[in-house]
């Protein structure tokens, strides 16, 4: 009997090729970003007095501020700047990242996580927090909103005043007298 290959079937051909997997910092960064974003408690990784007032400047969803790493070709060091809310247990956050970040690099990159550190720059109440989150650009688009209403007012207003004086005029132009 005759072994034939029928198309349908792929043999497994062996071969060695030479390379090597490597990840830049960013990616690792935007992994933990992103993995950190749902920990009751931590209100932000903070980037800084820079990087905030980049921020504030601009609405933007950079998961990567506040989180420095090392990454080599088997392991990770994290270091993160954050704030957590007011009352909350930061032993327990700092335990829920470790796990987050451990689990969630490792899962995508099957790099190890030798090292995390989590320097708490500030605790605020989530009152305070949404308060200083509002951005610059946030404040100019509530601006025009308000000065957009107030001159659509004046306009109206304005309107209101010229068809008053136009009701008088065709009243002074209308005789008097029969």
């Amino acid at each position: 009997m005759e072994n034939k290959t029928l198309p349908h079937e792929t043999k497994k051909v062996e071969q060695n090729v030479n390379g090597e997997l490597t990840y830049e910092d960013k990616v690792i960064q935007k992994i933990i970003g992103i993995a950190l974003k749902d920990i009751p408690g931590l209100l932000t990784v903070d980037g800084g007095f820079f990087s905030n007032i980049a921020e504030k400047l601009v609405n933007t969803d950079n998961v990567t501020s506040g989180i420095s790493t090392e990454v080599g070709k088997k392991q990770v060091a994290v270091d993160l700047n954050v704030v957590v809310e007011y009352g909350r247990d930061v032993r327990d956050i700092y335990d829920q990242i470790k796990r987050v970040i451990k689990t969630e690099v490792d899962k995508m990159t099957h790099l190890d996580v030798i090292e995390i550190n989590v320097n708490v720059v500030d605790i605020k109440t989530k009152e305070e927090y949404e308060k200083d989150s509002e951005t610059v650009q946030d404040k100019v688009t509530d601006a025009a909103g308000t000065a957009g209403n107030y001159i659509s007012t004046q306009a109206g207003k304005a309107k209101k005043s010229i068809d008053r004086g136009t009701e008088n005029v065709k009243e002074n132009l209308e005789p008097r007298v029969e």
